[in-house]
């Protein structure tokens, strides 16, 4: 492991001679906002300097001083993510991008977008669609920064049709470790041009290079959607009725599931029980949340006959149909707020982001349930039915922290170990952070990590960019 230095008081001055001195915060001018991400299971960690750059050329003159002086930088966006990646583990630079916020071009002949990393997701999806345009990439926190999602290659909700975030990005400019400022990528659908270094930068959360701009892809907006419920008697039938569904060949925006007891939660937290529990005299155990869009209104209607077809045939309680606009912006709201609703309720929560085959789901999800209940450890899942991708959520309000980290400890490697068994994968979205390095290592292999350790090194000699994370 390197060893990094100490921040002088002439390397605080030079950062303020960069970005300015109300965009330099030192000692007990720094928020706790800027010593960890949303899950503060994973504990937080103080940075000696916190910088905001408002460009590129600002970001390359930190660097080089950083790298000159081998001082630890953590490049954070909106602070939104949740396995630790932007804690600061040994100390140094906290460099935020949230000052790098604008929208900056439009290319309407080949639908594109020019960003800077810290547009926010909401700004960048609400922007779109007054040009008659729509950034697919929909993950559930809308509040954080285009940067971060592409630092994880989020992907959301709209990904079981659209693809991850990562199919949108078509150039980027990043600075490495050494302040070198590189544009990877272009502005086209094809690239067979030698090794592809951008989608390395993809996903390699903050430890490889610092992203500065962004070329993103959109596509015409669909000009309908109609969004249904439909109620199962359990998550075993709720997810059987997935792969039927997509062999169908309905195409669905979006295939979500959720179990009965978040939706409860939800319902309590939030007032507004838009979710029916009992659907036909039948108590519902289990949902899947559709969306179909198209720009065809008819076309969309035939192909909701046909899942309501399917989903008689499965054992759905009823197909429910949300036409009006403000129970559809409901219902999506209550989905939304899941975490939220977690937090609010428990004590103690961590949290896997796991992704397994969609016909492994029931199984995978008994497991777990099973697992927790061993270790006396409340599981709450939800997730995206349509790719496999799982939030499982480890609760509890009785125990003491040290109790509770070990006992989940013990429930994280009974079911990374599992979704390997399955052929899944540690994390779909949320990325590894600080948290998830040990299972990621389990999970892939030691040859495996290796190789990602050896790529950080090429980027990053001096292993000064967001240190502890991933594979360093």
């Amino acid at each position: 492991m390197t060893e990094f230095n100490e921040i002088t008081p002439e390397i605080v001055e030079a950062f303020k001679a960069i970005v300015g001195e109300a965009n330099c915060q030192t000692g007990d001018e720094i928020g706790e906002d800027y010593t960890r991400d949303e899950m503060p299971i994973y504990g937080s960690g103080k940075p000696e300097v916190v910088v905001l750059p408002a460009s590129t050329e600002e970001v390359s003159q930190i660097m080089r001083i950083c790298n000159e002086h081998t001082i630890p930088v953590t490049v954070r966006g909106a602070g939104t993510g949740l396995v630790g990646g932007s804690v600061p583990l040994f100390g140094g630079v906290v460099l935020c991008t949230m000052r790098m916020d604008k929208i900056l071009e439009y290319d309407m002949d080949n639908l594109t977008v020019r960003i800077q990393p810290g547009v926010r997701l909401a700004d960048l999806a609400a922007d779109a669609l007054t040009r008659g345009l729509m950034y697919p990439p929909d993950p559930g926190e809308k509040t954080g920064s285009v940067g971060g999602n592409v630092s994880t290659n989020a992907g959301g909700m709209r990904a079981v049709k659209y693809g991850t975030t990562r199919d949108y990005v078509l150039a980027l400019t990043a600075v490495l470790a050494n302040g070198e400022v590189v544009r990877l990528g272009r502005p086209v659908v094809k690239a067979s041009s030698g090794y592809s270094l951008m989608h390395l930068v993809i996903g390699s959360e903050g430890t490889l290079a610092v992203i500065t701009e962004l070329t993103m892809k959109l596509i015409p907006k669909p000009q309908a959607d109609m969004t249904f419920i439909l109620p199962f008697e359990d998550i075993e039938h709720a997810i059987g009725a997935v792969p039927k569904i997509k062999l169908a060949g309905l195409a669905p925006q979006s295939l979500e599931f959720m179990e009965r007891d978040i939706v409860d939660s939800s319902a309590a937290h939030t007032g507004n029980a838009v979710i029916p529990t009992n659907v036909q005299g039948n108590e519902v155990g289990a949902y899947i949340l559709v969306t179909l869009d198209g720009n065809d209104e008819d076309e969309i209607f035939a192909r909701a006959e046909q899942l309501a077809e399917i989903a008689d045939e499965l054992g759905a309680f009823d197909t429910l149909v949300i036409d009006q606009p403000s129970i559809k912006e409901a219902v999506w709201a209550a989905r939304s707020a899941f975490l939220s609703v977690i937090e609010e309720e428990e004590k103690l929560v961590d949290e896997m982001d796991v992704c397994v085959p969609v016909d492994k789901i029931p199984a995978f999800l008994e497991y777990i349930h099973e697992v927790g209940r061993k270790h006396e450890i409340r599981i709450r899942s939800f997730g995206h039915a349509g790719d496999g991708n799982l939030h499982i959520y480890c609760c509890s309000n009785s125990m003491e922290k040290d109790a509770f980290l070990e006992k989940v400890d013990a429930v994280m490697h009974a079911a990374y170990a599992k979704a390997t068994e399955f052929d899944g994968q540690v994390s779909g979205e949320h990325g590894i952070g600080h948290a998830k390095k040990q299972y990621l290592r389990e999970s892939l292999g030691d040859t495996s990590v290796e190789l990602m350790a050896g790529i950080k090194q090429v980027f990053d000699p001096k292993g000064i960019l967001n240190p502890g994370k991933i594979c360093s």
